[in-house]
Parts: C-alpha cells; sequence; structure tokens
C-alpha cells in the first residue's frame, strides 16, 4: 500500500513512479500559474490556455483537469467567443498506446539538418587548418635545424666552429711567416713558444 501512496498524485494513482513524478511536476507548474494568474482578464487566461496546449505542457490527468478548469472558465465569459477556445488534444490513446507525434517543444530543440552540415563542414575546415599550421611547424623546424645560419637552435655550434676556424686560419699564417723569415734569415723578436 505504502507504493501506491507513493505514485498517488492529485487524486490519480499513477502506474509508474516517473508518471507520478511528471504529476508532482505538474501540480508545481499549476500552483505556479494559479499564483499569477488575473482571472479578471480573460484574454490573458485565453493566452496561457492556448500556450499551455501548444507547448504541451500538460500530460497527466492532473494537468489535463486543470486545463478542462482553464476551459469551462473561458467558455462562461462573455468576452470570449467559444470558437476561440480550442479542445485539450490527448496525446495517448486508450488502447495503451502512444501517439507517434513528438512534443513540438523537443522538435524545436533538436538541430536542423542544415545546421548539423554546417557544423560538419566547420569542424572539417577547422582539422585541415590545424593539420596545415602542424606541418608548417615542422617544416619551420626542420629548417631551423639544416641551416648554416646560427639560430636559438644551433648557435653555440656555429660559434665554436667560426672561432676554431679563425684559430686553424690564424695558426697557418703565423707558420707560413715564420717558415718565409727562416728563408730570409731574419730573425723575429718574437720568441717562439713551441
Amino acid at each position: 500500500m505504502a507504493d501506491n501512496e507513493e505514485r498517488s498524485v492529485g487524486g490519480y494513482l499513477f502506474y509508474t513512479d516517473r508518471d507520478a513524478k511528471i504529476a508532482e511536476a505538474e501540480l508545481q507548474k499549476i500552483e505556479y500559474l494559479e499564483a499569477r494568474i488575473d482571472y479578471s482578464r480573460p484574454e490573458s487566461i485565453l493566452m496561457v490556455y492556448e500556450k499551455t496546449i501548444h507547448e504541451r505542457i500538460f500530460r497527466t490527468p492532473v494537468g489535463l483537469q486543470y486545463l478542462k478548469g482553464l476551459r469551462d472558465f473561458l467558455l462562461e465569459q462573455p468576452e470570449i467567443n467559444p470558437e476561440d477556445v480550442p479542445d485539450i488534444p490527448l496525446y495517448s490513446t486508450f488502447g495503451g498506446e502512444l501517439r507517434s507525434q513528438g512534443n513540438p517543444a523537443k522538435n524545436r530543440i533538436k538541430p536542423s539538418r542544415e545546421k548539423t552540415e554546417k557544423q560538419k563542414q566547420f569542424f572539417r575546415i577547422s582539422v585541415i587548418l590545424n593539420v596545415l599550421l602542424v606541418l608548417a611547424i615542422i617544416a619551420m623546424f626542420t629548417i631551423t635545424l639544416k641551416s648554416d645560419n646560427p639560430n636559438i637552435l644551433n648557435y653555440e655550434k656555429a660559434i665554436t666552429n667560426k672561432y676554431a676556424a679563425w684559430e686553424q686560419e690564424l695558426t697557418e699564417r703565423e707558420q707560413r711567416i715564420r717558415d718565409k723569415e727562416r728563408e730570409l734569415h731574419i730573425e723575429s723578436n718574437v720568441t717562439e713558444e713551441n
């Protein structure tokens, strides 16, 4: 019995806990609307009534009973044309099958096919550009590593090689000068360090 009491909402006993929770949510919506509805303005009540039908806000007997009360109120108002008050649609059959029509609010939320195609095209272009940028970065590093000009990656090696070449060239010149001095029998003021 306790399980049945948990699924009882607004005088209706629901078959599943999920349906009972939906009915409880509808009760909260009804309380919210009742706190804000001004019954002295039937035109605004008609707008609320039409919007709740169009948006399929009420689906359980709890909500449908509330809609029936609003409809009856609107039909009693002399300033409201009875033809302007739509009937309350039922979205289930009584043979246990649900109607195949979807909820229009859910249909509005679904992304359109055109939008998803644009997103896919944007994603493809983005991937291609990212691959091209990665290839450009790899090419720049390759050029930098293989370049003879000093750069941040090979400056120490380049400078060491340059000074080593100068030192070897100076040593060779110095040796040629000494050889020429010996041939010409010129004494050098510089004492040999060797």
